[in-house]
């Protein structure tokens, strides 16, 4: 494992918004979402998401997800991807959303 200074770690731009609009991505090479996520002040942002397995576009609407605003976008598929949606593998590798157990306000950031 690659360690990174506290300095390095505090760039990383780790916020929590909430999912207004989901759809399903056929064009992407593997299964994904487009999410537009509610970040408050910063306005609503664009994502592709590898969510297929455990959610349907329809479950993900009014969702709080973790996003991470400050890697630059890409493009996928001809899609502006502006943030990365955040999660991990399950047993089978299929993404699990990493989500706050509470809700807190759009916007609101990793400290």
């Amino acid at each position: 494992m690659e360690t990174v200074s506290w300095d390095e770690f505090a760039k990383v731009e780790a916020r929590v918004g909430t999912v207004v609009r989901a759809e399903p991505f056929p064009e992407a090479r593997k299964p994904a979402v487009k999410l537009w996520v509610d970040f408050g002040e910063l306005g609503v942002l664009a994502s592709s998401a590898q969510l297929t397995v455990h959610y349907t576009p329809e479950s993900l609407v009014g969702r709080q997800v973790v996003g991470v605003l400050n890697l630059g976008p890409r493009r996928i598929a001809g899609f502006e991807s502006q943030f990365l949606t955040t999660g991990f593998p399950d047993s089978d590798g299929a993404v699990v959303l990493c989500v706050p157990d509470k809700p807190v306000p759009n916007g609101a950031k990793f400290f």
